[in-house]
């Protein structure tokens, strides 16, 4: 018996220190800085795009270069572009292991529309400090921030928070949290509803994996090292506190975060709201996919609510 007992525990030591193992292996992956080879992501131009132009002009534009302090104290770095005469701005967050060069379609957008555009980059992305990606519950505050910076340095009275993948996610956690008067309305182009949902998912995509208990074991490394866990990083119980007008976009076809996400953020979402589903589109291509379609949109949402 006592043998038997004691096998016993061998294996259980084994398989805790060989979860703890593959957590850590999968918080490098998926939270720590650095290459996230499983994502393609490229700022290559093509004249057969249909948002060549605006990725021109995004790469020729003159752009300020503003820093400020996260509330951890990480120095966090954007590109602000004016637009003549413009009281209006965009704060436009990347997706993740993006930077803020990758966001010329949806800048060049804004711009067109009549906004200064405000493109940071996200804790731990481009020229941003920090070592841990936080799935959107991290960067809603930085987020925040960045909209008191527009107010502090601009002549801006409205201002719109919009942006990609995890960038959505971020924005729509935002979304509940208490909001500067100058804030009125988000756009977000697909979004995942928690972080514990998106890297579950990717698990089984990517790796072909159970989430449980990997997931559970890195989240709670993720908690030690990064002071958050997955289950935090909620947008759907953020957005159900969001009292401002939101716009959800999503392809059909996106097999990078799944198209019910989106739908259930909508049908969580008590404020005025809009889902704007594109067939055939994938993750985040719905912007290249029909772009006077993409921009028509999105202007429509808008001008309910931005003068």
């Amino acid at each position: 018996m006592k043998k038997w007992l004691i096998t016993i525990g061998v294996i259980v030591v084994i398989l805790i220190g060989g979860l703890i193992g593959a957590g850590n292996y999968f918080y490098h992956v998926a939270i720590a800085r650095g290459d996230k080879s499983f994502v393609t992501q490229s700022t290559a131009l093509s004249r057969k795009s249909a948002v060549y132009k605006e990725k021109y002009w995004y790469l020729h534009a003159q752009k300020k270069t503003w820093t400020i302090k996260s509330a951890d104290g990480f120095k966090l770095v954007a590109w602000y572009i004016p637009k003549a005469n413009a009281k209006k701005t965009v704060v436009l967050a990347h997706g993740f292991a993006g930077n803020k060069s990758l966001m010329g379609a949806w800048a060049g957008m804004y711009h067109e529309l009549g906004y200064n555009v405000l493109v940071p980059d996200a804790r731990a992305a481009g020229a941003s400090q920090g070592q841990a990606i936080g799935y959107g519950w991290l960067e809603r505050k930085d987020d925040l921030q960045w909209a008191k910076t527009v107010v502090k340095k601009t002549a801006t009275t409205q201002i719109v928070m919009s942006g990609i993948s995890m960038g959505a996610a971020g924005m729509t956690m935002a979304s509940g949290e208490p909001q500067i008067p100058q804030i009125k309305a988000y756009v977000v182009d697909s979004p995942f509803t928690s972080a514990k949902a998106i890297i579950s998912y990717q698990a089984g995509e990517l790796y072909h994996l159970p989430a449980f208990p990997l997931v559970d074991v890195t989240s709670a490394i993720t908690k030690l090292r990064a002071g958050y866990t997955f289950g935090e990083a909620d947008a759907v119980k953020q957005i159900r506190q969001n009292k401002l007008p939101i716009m959800i976009i999503a392809g059909t076809k996106d097999d990078f975060v799944p198209t019910r996400m989106s739908r259930k953020l909508y049908r969580q979402a008590n404020q005025p709201k809009k889902l704007w589903l594109v067939p055939g589109a994938g993750h985040t291509t719905a912007i290249n996919q029909d772009y006077p379609a993409y921009k028509h949109q999105v202007a429509s949402f808008l001008n309910q609510y931005i003068q």
